[in-house]
Protein backbone atom coordinates (compact mmCIF):
# COMPACT_ATOMS: atom_id res chain seq x y z
CA UNK A 1 0.00 0.00 0.00
CA UNK A 2 2.89 2.33 0.83
CA UNK A 3 5.27 2.51 -2.11
CA UNK A 4 8.91 3.54 -1.91
CA UNK A 5 10.25 4.86 -5.20
CA UNK A 6 13.90 4.04 -5.93
CA UNK A 7 16.26 5.31 -8.61
CA UNK A 8 19.95 5.65 -9.41
CA UNK A 9 21.02 2.13 -10.27
CA UNK A 10 23.08 1.39 -13.33
CA UNK A 11 26.27 -0.02 -14.79
CA UNK A 12 29.61 1.28 -13.57
CA UNK A 13 33.23 0.16 -13.75
CA UNK A 14 35.09 -1.03 -10.67
CA UNK A 15 36.32 1.94 -8.67
CA UNK A 16 33.48 4.14 -9.85
CA UNK A 17 30.57 5.68 -7.97
CA UNK A 18 26.78 5.69 -7.96
CA UNK A 19 24.17 7.39 -5.82
CA UNK A 20 20.87 5.70 -5.11
CA UNK A 21 17.77 7.63 -4.09
CA UNK A 22 14.52 6.53 -2.46
CA UNK A 23 11.47 8.73 -2.03
CA UNK A 24 9.01 7.77 0.71
CA UNK A 25 5.52 8.99 1.61
CA UNK A 26 5.78 12.09 3.75
CA UNK A 27 3.34 10.91 6.40
CA UNK A 28 5.66 8.12 7.58
CA UNK A 29 9.16 9.18 6.61
CA UNK A 30 10.26 11.35 9.53
CA UNK A 31 9.52 8.65 12.13
CA UNK A 32 11.03 5.73 10.25
CA UNK A 33 14.41 4.13 10.26
CA UNK A 34 15.42 3.98 6.61
CA UNK A 35 17.72 1.41 5.12
CA UNK A 36 19.29 -0.06 2.04
CA UNK A 37 19.50 -3.80 1.47
CA UNK A 38 20.81 -5.80 -1.45
CA UNK A 39 20.21 -9.20 -2.96
CA UNK A 40 21.96 -11.33 -5.57
CA UNK A 41 20.38 -14.27 -7.43
CA UNK A 42 19.99 -17.30 -5.19
CA UNK A 43 21.00 -15.44 -2.04
CA UNK A 44 19.22 -13.88 0.92
CA UNK A 45 18.61 -10.17 1.11
CA UNK A 46 21.31 -8.56 3.25
CA UNK A 47 21.58 -5.27 5.10
CA UNK A 48 23.83 -2.63 3.56
CA UNK A 49 23.17 0.45 5.68
CA UNK A 50 20.54 2.03 7.92
CA UNK A 51 19.86 5.52 9.22
CA UNK A 52 17.52 6.41 12.09
CA UNK A 53 15.17 9.35 12.25
CA UNK A 54 17.83 11.12 14.31
CA UNK A 55 20.57 10.47 11.78
CA UNK A 56 22.47 7.62 13.43
CA UNK A 57 23.95 5.27 10.83
CA UNK A 58 24.94 1.63 10.68
CA UNK A 59 26.83 -0.17 7.90
CA UNK A 60 27.66 -3.67 6.86
CA UNK A 61 31.36 -4.38 7.33
CA UNK A 62 31.75 -4.98 3.60
CA UNK A 63 30.79 -1.41 2.71
CA UNK A 64 32.23 0.61 5.60
CA UNK A 65 34.40 3.44 4.38
CA UNK A 66 32.99 3.21 0.86
CA UNK A 67 29.23 3.76 1.19
CA UNK A 68 27.41 6.61 2.91
CA UNK A 69 23.72 6.64 3.80
CA UNK A 70 21.95 9.95 4.36
CA UNK A 71 18.45 11.37 4.49
CA UNK A 72 16.72 14.61 3.65
CA UNK A 73 13.59 14.83 5.78
CA UNK A 74 12.27 17.88 3.94
CA UNK A 75 12.27 15.90 0.69
CA UNK A 76 11.29 12.56 2.26
CA UNK A 77 14.30 11.00 0.59
CA UNK A 78 17.06 8.61 1.63
CA UNK A 79 20.31 8.31 -0.32
CA UNK A 80 23.08 5.78 -0.64
CA UNK A 81 26.33 7.21 -1.97
CA UNK A 82 28.46 4.32 -3.21
CA UNK A 83 32.13 4.97 -3.90
CA UNK A 84 35.04 2.69 -4.80
CA UNK A 85 32.59 0.16 -6.14
CA UNK A 86 33.67 -3.45 -6.50
CA UNK A 87 32.25 -6.25 -8.67
CA UNK A 88 31.10 -7.89 -5.41
CA UNK A 89 28.72 -4.95 -4.93
CA UNK A 90 26.69 -6.07 -7.93
CA UNK A 91 23.14 -6.72 -6.72
CA UNK A 92 19.59 -5.47 -6.70
CA UNK A 93 19.40 -2.75 -4.06
CA UNK A 94 16.19 -2.28 -2.09
CA UNK A 95 15.03 0.68 -0.02
CA UNK A 96 13.38 -0.10 3.33
CA UNK A 97 11.30 1.92 5.79
CA UNK A 98 10.69 0.56 9.29
CA UNK A 99 8.82 1.82 12.35
CA UNK A 100 7.81 -0.72 14.98
CA UNK A 101 5.76 -3.36 13.16
CA UNK A 102 5.44 -1.22 10.04
CA UNK A 103 7.82 -2.31 7.30
CA UNK A 104 7.84 -1.23 3.66
CA UNK A 105 10.05 -1.93 0.67
CA UNK A 106 10.88 -0.40 -2.67
CA UNK A 107 10.83 -2.28 -5.96
CA UNK A 108 14.60 -2.57 -6.17
CA UNK A 109 17.16 -1.02 -8.50
CA UNK A 110 19.93 -2.93 -10.26
CA UNK A 111 23.56 -2.03 -9.61
CA UNK A 112 26.14 -3.73 -11.81
CA UNK A 113 29.87 -3.20 -11.30
CA UNK A 114 32.09 -4.45 -14.10
CA UNK A 115 35.71 -5.53 -13.76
Amino acid sequence: QVQLVESGGGLVQAGGSLRLSCIAPGNIFSLYTMGWYRQTPGNQRELVATITSGGSTNYADSVKGRFTISRDNTKHTVFLQMNSLKPEDTAVYYCNANFFQRNYWGQGTQVTVSS
